[in-house]
């Protein structure tokens, strides 16, 4: 009986853990855990070389990380990369206190979403996980804008289109009604003629970008950087 007991109240003790916290359950289910030693890395360079608060911080997945150029892309601002290869929107909501708000930036830019349709999940999943973000940053970082750059149309993933386009319509529809949100739409701009991902703007693998889809997303970003 004494077992019993005790193992009811861990459970109940588990159950109020997550009621406490709004992120707790979704982040006990992303297995963000995977990304600790990156996270780490971050940390362990901000300690070596602590950056000033008010930088520009781009979060998010591989076409985030693979930016190996985004500080000098953009040479009259301060930037900071914090993207994480492979990540999932859950993924940075949940090392947001970790990766983003220390550095107290003046915009948030986030690109993530591409591996959750790859992943199977729907466009309101996707979108519902973009309002969980913004909520988790908003949390200790309220008035700080924060830019969506909708989910790319790689060859690749191709057959996914029809469910990016819901998304990126779900989140665009959504950062127009609120304040402090921008949507940055690079997805219009790579496609071609019929509709289909311009493949020179992509590597080998027709997944990531090249030169090319980087300059095109850097000339469409600028204009929304303070």
């Amino acid at each position: 009986m004494k077992l019993a007991a005790a193992r009811l109240a861990a459970i109940l003790a588990g159950f109020c853990l997550v009621l406490a916290s709004p992120f707790a359950a979704a982040q006990l289910q992303t297995g963000s855990v995977i990304w600790e030693q990156d996270i780490q890395k971050f940390e362990a360079a901000d300690k070596a070389n602590p950056p000033k608060p008010g930088a520009i911080v781009f979060v998010g997945s591989s076409s985030i990380e693979h930016w190996k150029d985004v500080a000098s892309d953009f040479p009259d601002k301060r930037v900071l990369n914090r993207g994480f290869g492979g990540s999932r929107i859950a993924d940075s909501t949940y090392y947001a206190g970790r990766i983003i708000v220390p550095y107290k930036p003046s915009m948030v830019v986030f690109y993530a979403g591409d591996n959750d349709i790859n992943d199977g999940h729907s466009a309101q999943q996707v979108f519902d996980d973009y309002v969980a973000f913004v909520a988790r940053v908003r949390k200790d970082l309220p008035a700080t804008p924060i830019a969506y750059i909708s989910i790319k149309p790689s060859p690749s993933r191709a057959k996914l289109l029809p469910v990016m386009k819901e998304a990126n319509a779900k989140v665009r529809a959504y950062a127009v009604t609120h304040p402090h949100l921008i949507y940055i739409d690079v997805a219009s701009k790579m496609l071609d003629a019929g509709g289909q991902p311009r493949t020179e703007l992509f590597v080998e693998d027709r997944l990531h970008m090249n030169r090319a889809g980087y300059d095109l997303w850097r000339g469409i970003i600028a204009p929304f950087l303070p």
